[in-house]
């Protein structure tokens, strides 16, 4: 079943941010992952949900995306994210149709 990692990002410092997505990106590859959505325009067309730079990486599994999210690899970018951004993230469960 894929997994999801879903991310409301509010950037506060462009240069570290810019650091962050230059190492990120083949990271998420190395580990299986790909973008589905990467920044582009949000158009809110109900309720405020409050979405900024929103990011949605798809991979294969749950174990998957936590080897991504909890390799030591990943542990100072999300350091470095974190002092670049505000930012909200969740790791989300796919949904598979019944055959």
């Amino acid at each position: 079943m894929p997994a999801y990692l879903i991310a409301n990002i509010e950037v506060i410092d462009a240069a570290a941010f810019d650091r962050y997505r230059a190492q990120v990106a083949p990271l998420i590859a190395r580990f299986g992952g790909r973008y589905l959505v990467r920044g582009g325009v949000v158009t809110d067309v109900e309720g405020a949900p409050g979405l900024k730079r929103l990011v949605i990486l798809e991979f294969d599994s749950m174990p998957a995306l936590r080897a991504f999210y909890d390799s030591p690899e990943y542990a100072p970018l999300i350091a470095l994210r974190q002092r670049a951004t505000n930012s909200n993230v969740a790791l989300v469960e796919g949904y598979v149709p019944p055959a």
